[in-house]
Parts: C-alpha cells; sequence; structure tokens
C-alpha cells in the first residue's frame, strides 16, 4: 500500500481563477480522494493525497499547462 503524500508544483502558465480550476478539475478526477489547491498568484499546485508526481504532472500537462518543480 502506497503512502499519499502532498505534491507541491510551480504552473509558471496558470494566470487566472480559470486556470486554477481547470487544473484543480483534471487533478481532482485523475486522483480520486485527492484534495487540490491551485493558486494563480503564487504559480503552485498543491495536491494532497497523491504520492506519484510524476501522475499529477501528467494530468496538469493533458489540461494545457507545464507543470514543474516548486
Amino acid at each position: 500500500m502506497s503512502q499519499a503524500s502532498q505534491i507541491t508544483l510551480r504552473v509558471p502558465d496558470m494566470n487566472c481563477g480559470h486556470c486554477a480550476g481547470t487544473i484543480t478539475q483534471a487533478v481532482e478526477n485523475g486522483v480520486p480522494g485527492a484534495r487540490v489547491v491551485a493558486d494563480p498568484a503564487t504559480k503552485l499546485v498543491s495536491v494532497d493525497g497523491a504520492s506519484d508526481a510524476g501522475a499529477v504532472k501528467a494530468l496538469i500537462k493533458a489540461a494545457g499547462y507545464t507543470p514543474g518543480d516548486a
């Protein structure tokens, strides 16, 4: 059983509330039970309840954004 943790990524092209909502929805749909906080002001996306940063990055990329390490 894998242990869930918090993953924080910087998404430099997240510029507004709509961007944050799109990213939040993409990650929450792809990682059931995850809690996402996306803040366009700091460009940070924090995900509680996910253990695979690569999977979270892939979900954000699929939503049309460019995730990087925080």
